[in-house]
């Protein structure tokens, strides 16, 4: 069997959160075709009671549990040493195609999904590489954004696509929205596909596709093309 592109571990809490979705769609497909490979680390199974206690009341009081740093570290031990390790935090960076693109290129990635108050601070300080968070709101735990990431991360991944040459047309490849998308039927309760695309001029084409790709992000995204006017590519 061939070694795949990406490994990736996630620990947690709540395995069942992962399981279907990282086996099906594009998920399935990149373990099928040996690109990725995901494993799912039960943090509880790093506990040292029966009741497997994974989190404990905070020093100092306060409200809420704090996920304690014995079961993850413990945990990482079993892992490995070699893997990038991520915790998804909401005080982290905010993740985005740039970020993507980068933890795609490393060989094994670790997610560590927190739960409750948070997580003992000392995990923070010593056993992660980097923090990351999806957006500025709080999630019932890191789960969620974990997946976000990964779907992500992973459609980057050589092999993962059945047509990688796509991802040169997606939003946010070239720092802008993508253009419309039309398919069959041609009229649909007198709304027309755009004359353009059925002309068969593939210059004017991609002309339309440019234009339009520059209109949708102007008007939805327009901070995307502040970052464009430092560059001096558009006006």
């Amino acid at each position: 069997m061939k070694r795949p592109h990406l490994v990736i571990d996630v620990i947690t809490l709540f395995p069942k959160l992962l399981e279907a979705p990282l086996n099906e769609s594009m998920a399935r497909q990149a373990k099928l075709r040996g690109a990725v490979q995901i494993r799912i680390w039960n943090l509880r199974d790093y506990a040292l009671d029966k009741r497997r206690t994974c989190d404990d009341k905070p020093f100092g009081g306060g409200a809420g549990m704090v996920m304690m740093i014995q079961p993850i570290d413990d945990c990482l031990k079993d892992i490995g040493k070699k893997g990038w390790r991520v915790m998804v935090s909401p005080r982290g960076q905010k993740f985005s195609y740039e970020i993507a693109k980068r933890l795609a290129e490393k060989k094994h990635l670790i997610f560590m999904c927190g739960h409750y108050e948070g997580i003992d601070e000392r995990v923070h300080e010593h056993l992660i590489d980097e923090e990351i968070s999806i957006g500025d709101f709080v999630t019932t735990g890191g789960e969620f954004p974990a997946l976000c990431m990964i779907d992500s991360i992973m459609r980057l991944v050589p092999g993962v696509l059945g047509n990688e040459a796509s991802l040169d047309a997606e939003s946010f490849t070239h720092g802008m929205l993508d253009y419309p998308h039309y398919t069959r039927p041609r009229e649909f309760k007198g709304r027309q596909v755009p004359a353009v695309l059925l002309s068969g001029h593939h210059d004017a084409i991609q002309k339309w596709r440019e234009t339009k790709s520059h209109e949708l992000t102007k008007k939805l995204r327009p901070d995307l093309l502040k970052k464009k006017i430092g560059g001096n590519q558009y006006e």
